[in-house]
């Protein structure tokens, strides 16, 4: 895979991984019907950098070993891959119902408190720093430095989340009235599940 390729599956899979909602989701819809716009962006923000911490952890410890270790290399590869094909059947036949986009009461304070109730919101949430392990590193092209490039991917997701929340925020109601429906939210899962299965397929017989 060269680095345009990368780039482009990536952007795919991200931008879909983006937009299905989720916590992060939940958490900027709500704060923007309730608090308002301002402090909507804000957590928004603290997500976004909570991403940009995860990214780099990951680059930084999985860089040096996959530059050092084609063995740690084809291990996570199949790991990743794996989880990858285990996310996408998950979602394709058992997608979610309904979104719940309840939430618990905000943070007292300044508004600096809504982001960093954004950044735990995501630093303490396992399944990012899970995903982002087994994830990025598959989009790795050949030749390409680890870690500057798996940081890469993760400043692009950064992008995208900061899009999408933009757009959250700016259209509330019809947003958050879509995601209510059933058969929104089975088809994004689906959707996603089916791009996540094949993903995971095709990394799985790609070569380093």
């Amino acid at each position: 895979m060269t680095v345009l390729q990368a780039l482009l599956a990536f952007s795919v899979a991200a931008a879909l991984l983006t937009i299905t909602p989720g916590l992060d989701t939940a958490l900027v819809l709500r704060t923007a019907a309730v608090e308002g716009g301002r402090r909507a962006a804000l957590a928004g923000l603290g997500i976004v950098t909570g991403c940009l911490a995860w990214g780099a952890a990951v680059a930084l410890g999985l860089g040096a070993l996959l530059e050092a270790s084609a063995l740690a290399f084809n291990i996570l590869k199949w790991a990743g891959a794996a989880y990858l094909v285990w996310l996408g059947v998950g979602l394709i036949l058992k997608p979610r119902e309904r979104f719940d986009l309840t939430a618990p009461a905000g943070p007292q304070g300044s508004d600096f408190a809504w982001m960093r109730r954004g950044f735990l919101t995501n630093l303490l949430n396992p399944k990012v720093g899970v995903f982002y392990v087994s994830f990025l590193p598959q989009f790795l092209p050949a030749g390409a430095p680890a870690g500057p490039f798996i940081f890469l991917l993760a400043a692009l997701h950064a992008v995208m989340g900061l899009i999408w929340f933009a757009a959250l925020i700016g259209a509330t109601r019809p947003i958050a009235g879509a995601l209510q429906k059933a058969a929104v939210v089975r088809w994004l899962d689906r959707l996603t599940g089916g791009v996540f299965l094949a993903f995971g397929v095709r990394l799985a017989l790609e070569r380093r």
